[in-house]
């Protein structure tokens, strides 16, 4: 970095204004960074519907400012409830509100994901977002890094951090062309109103539902997981299926209540009642990839799902991202005057963590299947955990 460079607010470049790339955004601005985020869409805004924010992400949105906005709009499940795919028997009922800020020092949300990400757009000045800016690449120089773009224009940066999903341009031309890896598994996404859902299920009603429950229906084949959102006025719909054809990633496949009541053909009618009801869902491929060696190049990094695409088995693919982004800003923090050293702790502090995500993803997704299911893989180590404050301070996971 040269000295003019030194001598004023380090200049980053952030690929991708998904939630990972708001986040580091937001958190960069808040450092005193200047930060511009390019984002090949048309417009700002999340596809999908529902997601998870354990406590692991909500000291991350703490952090920005944005835990009492968020907490407006999201849901705080009071228990996890688990049931047979079938006969809808209980297997376990464990709870969660009551514990999640004593235990991990945070709370449990479920959300929809246009909500956070709205939240977190709105930490970053709107002439900072540029869309319809689709980088095709990028060039290390004497003094950082030069972005290319579709349109045939370039930006100088002193770092650029690719957060541009799991088909990463920046992760690509890091490490090479190669292609995910299909999981065996589709999903579908949707909403029904939260008084479609069943008060009672199991033999003989004998399993008592509360409407601010998170309901996990668990078989060989498949899981389906339901939670509110907005508030409690909806509940989002989380459906997996164990398949064997290639499917579309895109999240934008339409679907329909008939292909998802044909799937899940002999699960529990209480559940198949409420499929019924589904008057929009899309439904995509789940992908993932091998853990990298490495995510950064010189001024450049990767965050999210462009370094560490994983199964929604755990819930944490938003978590992870949203911790990456704090992150990466907390190290170029730490040392302003010398980014690669600080790219580099980075790489070092986050790399092991989100791999190791990434694998029990992976063997939480084999243990779905099994009859009957073993108790869920611990995940006290990844919510215990605080991406906000330097790892030494921390206890041991």
């Amino acid at each position: 970095m040269s000295s003019a460079a030194a001598q004023r607010p380090l200049k980053v470049i952030v690929i991708g204004g998904g939630i990972g790339g708001l986040t580091a955004a937001g958190a960069l601005i808040q450092h005193g960074f200047d930060v511009e985020v390019y984002e090949r869409a048309p417009a700002m805004g999340e596809v999908g519907a529902g997601l998870q924010l354990g406590p692991n992400a909500l000291k991350v949105a703490r952090a920005l400012g944005l835990l009492d906005e968020l907490r407006k709009t999201a849901a705080e499940p009071l228990n996890i409830v688990s049931v047979r795919y079938d006969t809808a028997e209980l297997n376990y009922r464990e709870p969660l509100r009551s514990i999640s800020q004593e235990r991990y020092g945070a709370p449990y949300f479920t959300a929809h994901r246009a909500d956070l990400h709205a939240l977190l757009a709105r930490l970053v000045p709107e002439n900072r977002i540029h869309l319809q800016a689709e980088c095709t690449g990028f060039e290390a120089t004497p003094g950082g890094v030069v972005v290319r773009f579709a349109d045939g224009s370039q930006r100088e940066a002193d770092v650029v951090i690719g957060a541009d999903g799991i088909h990463s341009v920046v992760r690509r031309q890091i490490f090479g062309a190669d292609k995910p890896r299909f999981t065996n598994q589709i999903c579908w996404r949707a909403m029904v109103p939260i008084d479609l859902w069943p008060k009672r299920i199991g033999p003989g009603g004998s399993v008592a539902i509360e409407r601010d429950e998170y309901v996990a229906w668990l078989g060989p084949t498949g899981h389906v997981i339901c939670y509110p959102i907005r508030g409690g006025e909806m509940m989002n719909i989380f459906a997996g299926r164990v398949w064997e054809e290639w499917v579309d990633e895109s999240w934008s496949v339409p679907s329909s209540a008939q292909e998802m009541l044909s799937a899940y053909a002999g699960w529990n009618e209480a559940l198949l009642n409420v499929f019924a009801q589904v008057g929009q869902s899309f439904k995509w491929g789940i992908y993932d990839r091998d853990p990298l060696p490495k995510w950064t190049h010189g001024a450049v990094t990767l965050l999210g799902d462009a370094a560490h695409p994983m199964m929604p088995t755990l819930a944490q693919g938003a978590a992870i991202s949203m911790e990456d982004g704090y992150a990466v800003a907390r190290h170029l923090a730490s040392r302003p005057g010398d980014p690669l050293a600080a790219l580099e702790a980075y790489d070092q502090e986050r790399r092991p963590r989100a791999s190791r995500v990434q694998l029990q993803a992976r063997q939480q997704f084999e243990n779905n299947r099994k009859s009957p299911a073993p108790p869920p893989l611990d995940r006290d180590w990844i919510f215990r955990h605080d991406a906000t404050v330097d790892p030494a301070a921390q206890a041991p996971a």
